[in-house]
């Protein structure tokens, strides 16, 4: 039989992970759920805790989890944990053991998450045991295919990998064959990593320590292009066995910070499912407005246009995880049900068309006893609770303004996976790269600009650019971009462009790889002293900017210096190429506004907006309150979010590009008074207007 498919707005919670909740109350507490507006619960079937003995399998609690989503009318998303390996397969399957870089074995552990054993599961590398994992999956996936509570798969919990796994004996021989297709022969190997006597494939081996090598780069993206040529080789087997219900996966919104050690890389990731989503909560993260927002406006961008939901959101408290240690009570460490409201609207506001807790009641064991859920420890009703009903109630009634879809922004700020790789390998951290690249998108969002996350291969969708942090680019990239200008674009970027390049080879000439055509100057001098630059500022056309991490100045030679430093030395400079026009800043401005908050540097970021000749979607007459426009068959939608705890009046002027309109409709929030292109309201405290917007 054919099962219809998930609502169109998917709305729910991560239910059962065995042991919790309990057995005794399944049934009410999907009766609650039901009628609370919820149409669909996420369980973790964990491999571990079903197949009990080899080819013995107790599947008695998911049977009677599916037969309850189907007679209280929900769907059921399969998480399959083949990631929590049976405990006997520790025995069995010893040779397949993860391995540290130190070599050594890794122990079945015990999953706070879930208190269950059997992770982190075992090596995929190993060829028989990936064959008991598919025969796990083909058991699974053909038991429940048919059911119709089914609503979909989850193929991959928060995607990304343990930074010191794997080094066992089959991921080593899975890297040689890697490298065999890269280069083809020994010799050019040896060329390529500098290493020139190489006798046989046995001599090489994974490096066990970082540094910025050619052989330290290819393992680092080896580990990355192995762990998504196995999610596919999952989403593949599934998709074989089941090409009815959809295949969904979520991350981690770790593509700016811990894509080069985990592998949390949104792009890859979501081209490889149906739907994507996220685990974020501001309890962990910090409740800073343009935290969510960057995260969110990430995922989105990753998805290219794919459906995406938050698939982990937090409606509860965090206790004692170290993340939280030392964060003040109204910063989301014990949400409010406002702060639910506010958390979740906004995630709406940025493009999510789906929505799932991450506990619906607590745990009542382990380290996240008591965490995240929106319900009671009992599962009884609680005021945040009503509130998550409410808002579950008010989004799967929205028909058509889920039609629409977030517009794109008025600047895309520019995703190189390799100058993350780089950084990582020279600096054993991505600090510098990640600080340059949220500061970026701070200094857009505080002026209200819509900052949109742009890969490298998607740039042609964009006219304008911001590139933080290019330390490290390969000659690729770099001839990319001067085609990209050349045919019309206008790129602001930040210092030292591509003076590392491929393999981490510094250029002779800078900025390397032809890009002082590019910016129209070269170096006249350069430091590497990011202890020393905390504090660094320049001038740019009489606007005081912070910078930081790293200085570089030039001497202008086709270009136009704009911009100087406190000792006089050039600090930014002007150019004319092509049919475009260039920007380059000496020093990373992202990571000095991100340490500098408030603090001068915002009107640089406008100014760039207005060097690109584009006009911003929507000015705001008050910086904390932020608007966003959604455009598209189900119409015209303004979403207007207040993060602060007092309501507070708002003029929102709206560009030529957009109206004039005649009045609003009022879907959530506040009413407003509309007269052609301005919009004015009365922003509800820690909530989020929105707003139909009629021509």
């Amino acid at each position: 039989m054919t099962t219809p498919p998930l609502p169109r707005f998917p709305y729910g919670a991560v239910y059962f992970r065995k042991s919790n909740p309990p057995r005794e109350d399944w049934e009410r507490d999907y009766r609650t759920a039901s009628e609370d507006g919820m149409n669909s619960f996420r369980h973790w079937f964990l491999w571990s805790a079903v197949e009990v003995e080899p080819g013995v399998f107790d599947w008695s609690d998911y049977d009677r989890q599916l037969d309850l989503a189907a007679q209280h009318g929900m769907k059921t998303i399969i998480a399959e944990f083949s990631m929590a390996a049976p405990e006997w397969a520790f025995r069995r399957y010893a040779h397949a053991r993860y391995q540290t870089r130190e070599g050594q074995p890794v122990e079945s552990r015990m999953s706070g998450s879930c208190v269950t054993g059997g992770f982190p599961g075992l090596c995929l590398d190993n060829e028989d045991y990936r064959e008991l994992v598919a025969s796990f999956l083909h058991t699974l996936v053909n038991r429940y295919k048919d059911h119709p509570g089914l609503g979909g798969y989850d193929v991959w919990n928060e995607c990304n990998f343990g930074e010191e796994l794997c080094y066992c004996p089959a991921t080593a021989a899975a890297f040689r064959a890697w490298l065999q297709e890269k280069y083809g022969d020994l010799r050019a190997l040896g060329e390529a990593w500098h290493r020139h006597s190489f006798a046989a494939w046995e001599d090489v081996s994974p490096p066990r320590h970082l540094g910025p090598y050619p052989h330290v780069l290819d393992w680092l993206q080896f580990r990355i292009d192995n762990a998504y040529r196995l999610m596919a080789w999952k989403v593949d087997l599934i998709r074989q066995l089941d090409p009815v219900h959809p295949i969904t996966a979520h991350g981690i919104v770790g593509s700016l910070t811990v894509m080069a050690p985990r592998g949390a890389d949104d792009w890859r990731a979501a081209a490889q499912v149906d739907s994507y989503g996220y685990t974020w909560g501001s309890s962990r993260h910090g409740d800073e407005p343009w935290k969510q927002f960057h995260a969110v406006d990430l995922v989105r961008a990753a998805s290219r246009g794919k459906r995406f939901w938050h698939a982990e959101t937090y409606a509860g408290p965090l206790w004692m995880q170290p993340q939280v240690i030392g964060k003040p009570r109204d910063q989301g460490r014990i949400a409010q049900p406002e702060d639910i409201r506010y958390w979740d609207l906004v995630s709406f506001m940025l493009g999510a068309t789906g929505m799932y807790y991450l506990r619906w009641r607590p745990l009542l064991d382990g380290p996240l006893f008591g965490a995240f859920g929106a319900y009671g420890m009992d599962g009884s009703r609680t005021p945040r609770s009503e509130m998550v009903s409410r808002i579950g109630r008010w989004a799967t009634a929205q028909d058509e303004l889920w039609r629409s879809r977030p517009v794109q922004g008025e600047v895309g700020i520019v995703y190189v996976p390799e100058t993350q790789l780089f950084t990582y390998a020279q600096q054993e951290s991505t600090d510098f790269y990640a600080r340059s690249m949220q500061g970026a998108y701070q200094g857009f969002f505080d002026n209200n600009i819509q900052a949109d996350w742009v890969h490298i291969d998607d740039i042609d969708s964009y006219d304008f650019l911001y590139l933080p942090f290019p330390v490290m680019l390969p000659q690729a990239v770099a001839q990319r971009l001067k085609e990209w200008v050349a045919a019309g674009g206008t790129l602001v970027a930040e210092g030292c462009p591509a003076y590392f390049g491929d393999r981490g080879h510094v250029g002779p000439h800078q900025p390397n790889f032809g890009l002082d055509e590019l910016f129209g100057c070269q170096e006249s001098y350069v430091e590497f002293t990011p202890d020393l630059l905390d504090d660094l500022r320049f001038n740019f056309n009489g606007i005081p900017v912070w910078g930081g991490i790293f200085l570089q100045a030039y001497r202008p030679t086709t270009g136009t210096a704009v911009g100087w430093y406190a000792d006089g030395q050039v600090a930014a400079v002007e150019h004319r190429y092509g049919q475009g026009k260039t920007r380059l800043v000496g020093t990373m401005v992202g990571a000095g506004h991100g340490r500098h908050p408030g603090n001068g540097s915002a009107p640089f970021f406008a100014d760039c907006l207005a060097f690109a000749g584009k006009a911003q979607h929507i000015r705001s007459s008050d910086p904390q309150v932020k608007a966003r426009l959604h455009h598209g068959e189900g119409g015209t939608y303004l979403w207007v979010a207040n993060p602060t705890r007092q309501e507070r009046p708002v003029r929102l002027s709206l560009s030529p590009a957009w109206g004039p309109f005649q009045g609003s409709e009022t879907l959530w929030g506040a009413p407003a008074a509309v007269t052609g292109r301005t919009v004015e309201l009365t922003a509800p405290a820690r909530d989020v207007t929105v707003l139909r917007l009629a021509s």
